[in-house]
């Protein structure tokens, strides 16, 4: 595999807009918002229609504001929030209006305990976008057992209702071409045809074992799914590990050989989930770039 100077196509065929996306909806471990134009700037010039099973904080859909897409995750009060925000985007600014209201009245930690306790005896897609963008760093970090949210109250003060309203509008805009549907990733991929793009962004091996549905999460057999689409004729980018420590240690993953032409790898800057895991402390030495694979 070898890196290559990325080049910026022309998608202006394929999408709703190509203005720069500037704003984050959802604070979201992992999110891929500051690398998403040069996430896609590695993607095909022409591709048909565009797939991203991982779906998360959607930072690169939105990035890519495709014309035709299909957007899925395994996690349903996620995709509670895309589905709404795409055809219901007042209603999106009504479940975060209400929660900051009562957080800007009362006790910051309180209203959050109580949000989040609200959200542990029935999961639902409300009260999981204000966590998201209250909790510590946007550390949403769920326990193996029962799927228990424990992430403690961030130290910020979450966004005006107003501010928030304005990302709704954008976001909404860029995601009226995407169809939101809660599959298993394997599913979501075997919808794919030819000249279809999909855009992989799983739970990272050696640094997310504690988000949602990383437990379980296996590598190995995405890798067979992904040799399966090559061989449909499916273009397919992998965000995955790349190195820590600065660049002293590249982290070893069993990428198949000849599964991928291109291997790029991305500064991230200091992990997020590292300064959680250490409690605020200096992350100097704790730099870490994500491997980018490109089947094409």
């Amino acid at each position: 595999m070898n890196s290559m100077r990325l080049q910026i196509p022309l998608f202006d065929s394929a999408r709703i807009t190509d203005e720069p996306l500037k704003t984050q909806l959802l604070k979201w471990i992992g999110n891929k918002q500051r690398f998403a134009t040069q996430i896609v700037s590695t993607f095909p010039e022409r591709f048909n229609t565009y797939f991203e099973p991982f779906l998360g904080s959607g930072a690169v859909l939105a990035t890519l504001s495709p014309k035709k897409a299909v957007g899925s995750d395994c996690f349903d009060p996620l995709i509670g929030i895309w589905e709404t925000l795409k055809n219901d985007p007042e209603t999106v600014k009504e479940w975060y209006r209400v929660r900051w209201e009562e957080m800007k009245r009362g006790d910051k930690v309180e209203i959050y305990e109580k949000i989040k306790a609200s959200y542990n005896k029935n999961p639902n897609s409300a009260d999981l976008l204000f966590l998201s963008r209250s909790c510590y760093g946007g550390v949403v970090r769920f326990r193996k057992l029962d799927g228990y949210m424990s992430t403690p109250c961030g130290v910020h003060t979450p966004i005006s209702s107003e501010k928030f309203n304005l990302r709704v509008d954008e976001w909404s805009y860029r995601a009226q071409g995407t169809n939101f549907l809660k599959l298993d990733y394997e599913e979501a991929m075997a919808m794919t045809k030819a000249d279809d793009l999909i855009y992989c962004d799983p739970p990272y091996k050696d640094t997310q074992k504690i988000l949602y549905g990383a437990q379980n999460f296996d590598l190995e057999r995405l890798f067979k799914v992904i040799l399966n689409c090559k061989t449909r004729g499916v273009y397919v980018a992998l965000s995955i590990d790349g190195t820590k420590f600065s660049g002293n240690k590249r982290i070893d993953l069993p990428i198949p050989d000849r599964l991928f032409e291109r291997e790029l790898f991305i500064n991230n800057g200091s992990s997020m989930l590292k300064r959680f895991q250490m409690n605020g402390k200096t992350t100097e030495s704790e730099l870490v770039s994500d491997r980018l694979l490109l089947t094409y």
